[in-house]
């Protein structure tokens, strides 16, 4: 199974960088990541719109899109890592995760979605967030080989 990455916004160097690489580099999955970025000053609605034709334009056509939302469902790891399971047991060939801009993911990002995940009722910044996958695909992939890496 592949993993895939897109992202509104282009990260730089420095510890959220530092913590998205770290556990990037522990995966057995390979993980693309993608970033995208409309550079003009438009209302919120036409932003939102235009980024979620950039994400969706990055994934594979075909893969399980999940896309990072507030209104998302939280789930703990143990079920987070049952549900990739099922989707790899499934034969899913590609699984993209999905970051939207400050302003949320436009509407046809959810539509498309098959699943919106949330890392609870908080904002997080968006550079955090992408390291905090990465953990949790980490946690993920190690829950799934019963390796005692979570602790609960």
């Amino acid at each position: 199974m592949r993993l895939w990455l897109a992202a509104v916004g282009r990260s730089r160097g420095g510890p959220t960088r530092d913590l998205f690489d770290e556990y990037v580099g522990r995966l057995g999955w390979p993980l693309t990541l993608k970033e995208v970025e409309v550079k003009k000053r438009l209302s919120s609605d036409e932003l939102k719109r235009q980024e979620a034709e950039l994400l969706l334009a990055a994934v594979p056509s075909g893969a399980i899109v999940v896309a990072l939302d507030e209104r998302g469902k939280a789930l703990p790891s143990e079920t987070f890592a049952a549900k990739i399971g099922d989707w790899r047991d499934r034969g899913a060939g590609d699984l993209a995760f999905l970051i939207g801009g400050a302003d949320g993911h436009g509407d046809a990002v959810r539509a498309r979605a098959d699943f919106l995940l949330a890392f609870g009722p908080m904002t997080w910044p968006h550079m955090l967030v992408r390291g905090m996958l990465a953990e949790q695909l980490y946690r993920a992939q190690q829950i799934l080989a019963g390796h005692p890496y979570h602790r609960s």
